[in-house]
C-alpha cells in the first residue's frame, strides 16, 4: 500500500494542503499517522479525494458528500452508497433540468424582446400605439389589448 505525505498528496489530487487537512477534521479521509504521529494518506484517500472534487462540481455539499462516505461504516458491500448517489444524482439533475427550462424560458423571453425592438420602429416609444393592431409580436405584447 502507497503512503503519501499531504503535499504528495495534494498535488495528486489538485486540492491544498489546507483543504485536505480540513477534510481529515470532517472525518472525510482516513486517520491515518505514523509512531510519531505523522499524519499519511493512502490510496482510498486519493480515490476519496477525487470523488469529493467530482461530487463538489457535481453541485454536491460537504454535507451530502460526508453522509455518503459514512455509509461505508453501515454497509461494506457498497450497495447503500451506490443507491444514495444515484437517488442523489438524479435529485440534482431533476433540478438542473428545471433550472435549465426556466433559463430558457428567460432566454426565449429576452430574444423575443430584442425582436421586437428590432423590428418595430421606435417600439419603446410606440408601444401601446396605434400600430399595436397591426404588430407581428401583439400576441405576446403585454401592452396590447384588444378591445
Amino acid at each position: 500500500m502507497k503512503r503519501y505525505r499531504i503535499g504528495e498528496i495534494a498535488a495528486l489530487s489538485g486540492l491544498t494542503p489546507r483543504t485536505i487537512r480540513y477534510y481529515g477534521e470532517l472525518g472525510l479521509l482516513s486517520d491515518g499517522r505514523t509512531r510519531g504521529g505523522q499524519r499519511f494518506f493512502s490510496d482510498q484517500d486519493l480515490v476519496y479525494l477525487k470523488r469529493i472534487v467530482e461530487l463538489k462540481s457535481l453541485g454536491f455539499t460537504l454535507d451530502e458528500i460526508s453522509r455518503i462516505i459514512r455509509l461505508k461504516e453501515e454497509d461494506e458491500t457498497g450497495n447503500r452508497r451506490r443507491t444514495e448517489l444515484l437517488t442523489q444524482y438524479r435529485s440534482k439533475l431533476s433540478a438542473d433540468i428545471e433550472r435549465m427550462n426556466v433559463l430558457q424560458s428567460h432566454i426565449d423571453e429576452l430574444k423575443w424582446h430584442i425582436d421586437q425592438l428590432e423590428s418595430a420602429e421606435d417600439a419603446f416609444k410606440a408601444c401601446p400605439g396605434p400600430a399595436c393592431a397591426s404588430c407581428e409580436h401583439k400576441t405576446k405584447c403585454i401592452f396590447f389589448r384588444e378591445n
